[in-house]
């Protein structure tokens, strides 16, 4: 059984419709990339997913759990976590506050408010170890709002990890970062626990084949290809739409 379902999604704004008939699968621990130009829907099937649209018709299923009805939080407990391109960070706090709060919103103390943070040492333990891993650890008492926009974006990751999620949705991980930041979370996503299934939104190609098992290419709002990267580089109308000329998909 797959861990995420997408069966015959559609969404519309009013008169345009940006999502039609759309489907695909996440199997367990898969990297399954979604690439497409400019307004092919992707962060719309993510919204989608996570509950923040309803969906006009089709469904979404969580692990067999049909979750298209149920609101994001209910989701989340089945196991599902998602960054979007705007991060959504505490600036005012540290990196190493922020990292807190994600860690005790899965512990049973986090409502205990008369017992301070400090006094439990596997939440600083389970903190170091997250932000160490994503080479994060010497920005631990830095405010998020000082950071760069690439570091913000690999806390939001390390954030989302926090909650050891089943199915992690990623969208443009390496937006915005250095080619060395690239580099590096490229490497780290690659590199996660295969209890965790991926599904990446992203338009660098370089990132997308080296981290990618399967991609789905959305193109005008429909599902135009899905298959191994072999099959997506080596397809003729993808590469007409896509790669003539040089140029390169973007989201």
């Amino acid at each position: 059984m797959s861990l995420l379902a997408v069966d015959g999604v559609s969404k519309a704004f009013g008169s345009l419709q940006v999502l039609s008939d759309v489907s695909f699968e996440v199997q367990p621990g898969q990297r399954h990339v979604i690439i497409g130009p400019n307004g092919a829907g992707k962060t719309t099937v993510f919204k989608c997913i996570t509950g923040l649209l309803p969906v006009d018709s089709g469904s979404i299923a969580i692990d067999g759990t049909d979750v298209t009805g149920l609101p994001a939080h209910s989701r989340v407990s089945l196991g599902l976590a998602c960054t979007f391109q705007k991060t959504n960070l505490f600036g005012e706090l540290t990196v190493e506050e922020n990292l807190h709060l994600a860690v005790t919103a899965r512990k049973p103390y986090r409502f205990r408010i008369w017992k301070p943070l400090s006094w439990h040492e596997d939440l600083h333990r389970e903190t170091r170890e997250l932000l160490e891993e994503w080479g994060l650890w010497s920005l631990r008492e830095r405010r998020v709002g000082e950071l760069s926009y690439g570091e913000q974006r690999m806390l939001e990751i390390v954030l989302a990890l926090a909650s050891r999620p089943r199915i992690l949705l990623l969208d443009e991980p390496t937006s915005g970062m250095s080619p060395a930041e690239t580099s590096r979370a490229a490497s780290l996503i690659k590199n996660l626990p295969r209890s965790v299934a991926l599904l990446i939104i992203e338009h660098d190609m370089d990132v997308v084949f080296s981290v990618a098992e399967h991609i789905t290419v959305l193109h005008h709002g429909e599902v135009f290809l899905s298959g191994s990267p072999e099959r997506v580089r080596g397809d003729e109308r993808v590469r007409e739409i896509y790669f003539s000329g040089g140029a390169r998909p973007h989201a």
